[in-house]
């Protein structure tokens, strides 16, 4: 886990920094109406931090556990567009450094733990059944492929 965290702080860096150098109308720019803006976009992945937090900790006690996310939905109630930006980047980053201190913990003999990440009440095998080691390599990737977008 601590290749992850490692990871995971320099993104954290490389986001705020991103972030404060840019203007508002630049962050809230959106390519169409149904596209995401970079601070939806940054949004979303505050969504996903708080998500993939609650698996970490609930997968460690509860064997199955089941939680998933809607990110469209979340992302309109949460109406990323117009959240202060600021507020935004801190709560991010936050999270992020919270995930990290979460991984940190996680004793070892956890790491195999099964977590039911899928967004159907009967889980389909080998889709979303997952470690909660790979939750944790997932959600560098996941946050990649977002900041990619976002760069």
């Amino acid at each position: 886990m601590e290749e992850i965290v490692a990871q995971l702080s320099n993104r954290i860096s490389t986001v705020e920094q991103y972030f404060s150098e840019r203007s508002e109308a630049d962050l809230s720019a959106k390519a169409s109406p149904e596209k995401w803006s970079k601070k939806e976009v940054l949004g979303h992945l505050i969504d996903s931090a708080q998500s993939n937090i609650r698996r970490m900790v609930v997968g460690q006690y509860q064997e199955n556990a089941h939680i998933i996310y809607r990110q469209n939905e979340w992302v309109k109630a949460a109406d990323y567009q117009h959240y202060d930006t600021k507020d935004l980047i801190q709560m991010w980053v936050l999270l992020n450094k919270h995930f990290c201190r979460i991984l940190l913990n996680l004793p070892k003999e956890n790491y195999q733990t099964i977590t039911n990440w899928g967004n159907e009440t009967t889980p389909m095998l080998g889709q979303d059944l997952v470690t909660l080691e790979f939750v944790a390599k997932d959600y560098v990737r996941h946050l990649d492929h977002h900041l990619k977008q976002i760069f």
